[in-house]
């Protein structure tokens, strides 16, 4: 019998300076059964960096042909394909076809490896990519209870985490930006 994934609640006060967006989030996700709480808890942080109207988490690793999250269109044409981790040159420029806006969180101790080889066969100017510190994205793990409640503030380049376990402060890397922002 295959496992299931676990299911969690996020509580979130989102405060996006730059942005002038304020908003209470109530986030439900699933953690695969091979997923890591760190790469869950960058998924619910996309999703607050990126926040917008409709955009939702998608079946996640289960679901190959989709990104982490996603929004879509009302006549079903990807405005915003977001990946967490570390896609291959290909999956990106798949992404880059079907969807207006593609956008990557990396976050993985080989991230810098993964750059290296993903861009040289890339196309440039099609996607954005930002960097999250290893070290740093696992410091988050504590906030990984099936139910909590935090704050997250952004500050670009920098994202302010507080929650019962502590505060926790996330730089953002720039590798590529084509929003320009």
């Amino acid at each position: 019998m295959a496992l299931k994934p676990t299911i969690y609640k996020f509580a979130v006060t989102l405060a996006d300076i730059d942005r002038a967006r304020y908003e209470d989030l109530a986030l439900t996700v699933a953690l695969h059964p091979s997923e890591t709480p760190e790469r869950m808890l960058v998924r619910v942080l996309a999703r607050c960096l990126e926040d917008e109207e409709d955009l939702t988490f998608t079946g996640g690793l289960s679901e190959t042909d989709t990104p982490d999250l996603w929004r879509r269109r009302p006549d079903g044409r990807v405005a915003t394909w977001i990946e967490v981790g570390e896609p291959s040159a290909g999956r990106l420029r798949k992404a880059t076809r079907l969807a207006e806006r593609v956008i990557v969180y990396s976050f993985n101790s080989r991230s810098d490896v993964w750059w290296r080889d993903v861009s040289a066969d890339m196309e440039s100017g099609k996607a954005t990519v930002y960097r999250l510190s290893w070290p740093d994205v696992r410091l988050l793990t504590p906030l990984a209870e099936r139910t909590a409640a935090f704050s997250v503030t952004i500050a670009r380049p920098t994202v302010l985490i507080a929650g019962a376990p502590g505060e926790f402060t996330l730089q953002i890397e720039t590798l590529t930006d084509v929003r320009g922002d």
